[in-house]
């Protein structure tokens, strides 16, 4: 295991995360949940994330050797996933379904709309390129701005503007189309 602190390697993964997980995208989705609900619990939706995030980072290689699949396959399968996240991000076209009830802090807003199934695929399909103190840090990093978006919404939404929002969605779907393409030509020889 490499275990290097490379700082233009935490930067590239936390970028990406970001993309992934879009909490600036998402905050009109938040902003829906937080009306249906009447409050969201920051602190417990950006610990839960954490977590989920941090135990599928380790975990999810095990899984995945139990069911027989390689890293490279589900690196593959990310990277379609991401190209369709990316899709959806700079046409802003919805293709995904996800359901989403408004009881709690944790579900919909830590699982599936932070660490949900682009984010969580993309940190396996990471893991085979950058080393894990990399990924750790950028997830930390990108917990924390997860935690001050979620803190800080109403006066986020106010500064960005609708235009504004949908701006920096675009140029993070142009990012992660770019990663999409990269994973899928590094383990397809293509």
């Amino acid at each position: 295991m490499d275990l290097r602190f490379d700082i233009i390697e935490i930067l590239k993964v936390t970028m990406v995360l970001f993309a992934v997980i879009d909490i600036v995208g998402s905050i009109p989705v938040i902003i829906g949940i937080k009306q249906r609900t009447g409050q969201i619990d920051v602190g417990k939706a950006s610990w839960v994330s954490l977590g989920i995030m941090i135990v599928f980072l380790f975990l999810g290689n095990v899984i995945l050797d139990i069911i027989g699949i390689q890293i490279g396959d589900f690196a593959i399968a990310g990277s379609i996933l991401l190209f369709v996240i990316a899709f959806e991000m700079i046409l802003g076209v919805k293709i995904s379904k996800d359901e989403m009830s408004s009881t709690a802090s944790v579900v919909p807003l830590a699982f599936p709309l932070i660490a949900g199934t682009g984010t969580l695929s993309t940190l396996l399909s990471i893991r085979a390129e950058y080393n894990i103190v990399s990924i750790i840090v950028a997830i930390v990093v990108n917990v924390i701005i997860v935690y001050f978006v979620l803190k800080y919404l109403t006066l986020i939404e106010k500064v960005l503007g609708a235009g504004g929002i949908a701006i920096l969605k675009k140029v993070f779907g142009i990012i992660l189309l770019a990663l999409a393409i990269k994973l899928f030509r590094k383990y397809t020889g293509l």
